[in-house]
């Protein structure tokens, strides 16, 4: 029963990472955040991967999913120190999340709730190929928003490393029980051996 528990429990929690993760997949797409994109990818392959391990008790897949949620964890506090502005770190710095390639910042920053976008035409400061714009009145600012994803993501990996360890435990248990108690030889069960040699008995019929 407690095994059962816990692999719903663990699917559940995967289940919830996988919807959070396409989520927030959908809107790096958008804002051209081409680093967590990368993270985002490895992330959903890494709980598609616990969710078959789950379900097919493989000890090695739930480990490997386990290893991951800690640099996941890991990553997501990056994200959430980034857009604080902890320490030495800058939003300023667009190379981090675009690997340099674009001006785009966070989808949330022109689309949040409340925001009102307007342009500044015929900016000096404009480079080519792109517009200044200024944001007011919004609700929620952009890098809260931002900060609260990762925040969720981060919630849901501690639950989905201390059920994976869990699960991971129980199966390893259930293994080493039917090690010990020698498989299906614990039976007795002996293959059937054939005979090398072919012995003739003589045939007696009534005359």
């Amino acid at each position: 029963m407690g095994k059962c528990d816990g692999r719903c429990t663990l699917l559940v929690i995967c289940s919830l990472q996988l919807v959070a993760a396409l989520q927030r997949q959908v809107f790096d797409f958008l804002g051209y955040q081409w680093a967590p994109i990368l993270a985002n990818f490895l992330h959903i392959m890494a709980v598609i991967l616990g969710m078959f391990g789950t379900v097919q008790f493989r000890f090695r897949y739930l480990i490997f999913y386990a290893v991951w949620l800690v640099l996941w964890v890991g990553w997501n506090s990056f994200i959430i120190c980034f857009y604080l502005e902890v320490g030495n770190l800058s939003q300023d710095r667009d190379f981090l999340m675009t690997f340099n390639t674009s001006l785009h910042r966070s989808w949330w920053m022109e689309h949040g709730p409340g925001c009102l976008v307007t342009p500044v035409l015929d900016s000096p400061i404009a480079p080519d190929d792109h517009h200044v714009i200024t944001v007011s009145g919004c609700l929620l600012d952009y890098q809260y928003i931002e900060v609260l994803s990762s925040a969720v993501q981060v919630l849901l990996a501690l639950f989905g490393f201390v059920y994976a360890c869990y699960v991971s435990k129980v199966f390893q248990d259930d293994e080493d029980s039917f090690d010990f108690i020698g498989g299906f030889d614990s039976y007795g069960y002996q293959p059937p051996q054939k005979s090398s040699h072919l012995q003739l008995q003589p045939l007696y019929t009534a005359g």
